[in-house]
């Protein structure tokens, strides 16, 4: 490690990055087959050896984190893999540790080294080798705690298992103990520092913080610093470990070295022009839990050149919400997958949004389609058939010019008021 960098990784050239990811593409692929039921079965048809670039990924299909619940929850229930089939190793050596997330998903947790890739995010939020660190994420059921205690440890820090709750013995600690940091929630970090002011506890050598499993806004962050804190925020799930992190230059976040990412619109698996938001889909490397195209259920888009600190990989903004949309239009379920069916069957529609208004039990919904048509009238009645024919409810059509629609991730825009 370097003493700003992690490691080589994140300065190597971005056609160097991309080459060397793109080759190990096709093993995962053919890994991901060979060893995981489900992608048996997901993959099946597909020739590994033709997976070696983005457009090739994108054609494979998008496993979301409700499939994921469900495929483990229906093998459960008929005594089969507790994992869906998703796991490549069993119980045992191999699998020190297993965590569950809410619905329950169970993620199994390997033996590598820093398996959850945290590390490199940690070193980026300042800390270094031989430092303590001050872990509040919970070491139960979630594998939170575990992911960030690995990281620290591959860094070469050593960690107190603070967990959460017990304010003020987390105070205590912090002041006998002297930690160079801590890492957790942001709104349990702003508890302590308040809960140690009342107490008349000054925490001096509590000087930087790393952060996930919450928005970290901007008025949060300036509050910390005006109390000698610097935190960064980072981007993991339990399914796939980092997917992203903060550094010095808070512009957005970069991407962790060890997963391939894709910013597709929601509902579908087709990749957005960079800047568009959309939904954050994720191929990992890890052999044990290869998750091919796993949407995270994420809102974000890419963020255009390199992150000033001189790290080359690709920048996004960081969580922008949530892109399963999913709504119920006069007692009918309407999907973000279905307003993008209705929108390719037109040649003439760059991109459409799907606006929900009215009262609850007095729904009214209009399909707004961004289109440079210069025969209005027809294309409206088409489309109007369309809605019909594809989600079994009528809906009024605007066509609006290429541009005009707001670049949030939105494919269906609930503003029906619910007073």
């Amino acid at each position: 490690m370097t003493n700003q960098y992690y490691d080589k990784l994140e300065t190597r050239s971005p056609q160097e990055r991309e080459t060397t990811q793109m080759a190990l593409l096709p093993g995962q692929v053919a890994h991901a087959q060979a060893h995981s039921a489900a992608f048996a079965e997901l993959l099946r048809g597909v020739v590994p050896a033709q997976v070696h670039d983005r457009p090739a990924l994108a054609q494979l299909p998008v496993t979301r984190k409700a499939d994921l619940h469900e495929l483990q929850k229906a093998q459960r229930a008929a005594g089969g893999d507790v994992f869906g089939g998703f796991a490549t190793v069993p119980f045992g050596a191999q699998m020190p540790r297993v965590f569950a997330s809410p619905g329950p998903i169970y993620e199994p947790e390997g033996t590598a080294r820093d398996y959850w890739r945290m590390a490199r995010a940690i070193c980026a939020a300042g800390f270094r080798p031989g430092e303590l660190i001050h872990n509040c994420f919970s070491y139960h059921f979630v594998p939170a705690g575990s992911m960030m205690e690995t990281g620290a440890h591959a860094l070469g820090c050593t960690v107190f298992a603070g967990g959460t709750g017990q304010t003020e013995q987390q105070v205590q600690a912090m002041a006998e103990l002297r930690p160079a940091g801590y890492i957790g929630t942001p709104s349990f970090l702003k508890i302590i520092v308040e809960k140690a002011a009342d107490m008349g506890v000054t925490l001096p050598s509590m000087r930087k913080a790393m952060f996930g499993g919450e928005a970290f806004p901007p008025s949060l962050r300036d509050w910390f610093l005006a109390r000698g804190i610097d935190g960064y925020q980072c981007f993991a799930t339990a399914d796939v470990g980092l997917i992203a992190y903060e550094t010095s230059a808070r512009e957005g976040l970069v991407l962790d070295e060890g997963v391939i990412v894709e910013i597709v619109r929601p509902g579908t698996g087709d990749p957005v022009p960079d800047g568009e938001v959309g939904e954050l889909v994720v191929t990992s490397l890890n052999p044990v839990y290869p998750l091919v195209r796993f949407g995270t259920g994420d809102l974000s888009a890419i963020l255009v050149g390199q992150c000033p600190t001189g790290r080359t990989n690709t920048r996004i903004k960081g969580w922008m919400g949530r892109a399963d949309q999913t709504t119920k239009i006069r007692g009918m379920f309407v999907h973000p997958g279905q307003v993008d069916a209705i929108a390719k069957r037109f040649p003439e529609v760059v991109r459409a949004r799907l606006v929900v208004t009215g009262e609850m039990a007095n729904d009214a919904m209009t399909l707004r389609v961004e289109t440079a048509c210069s025969g209005p009238d027809a294309l409206v009645a088409r489309i109007g058939e369309a809605i019909r024919d594809v989600t079994k409810l009528r809906g009024e059509v605007e066509l609006v010019l290429p541009g005009s629609l707001p670049n949030d991730g939105k494919v269906i825009e609930d503003a029906r008021s619910y007073k």
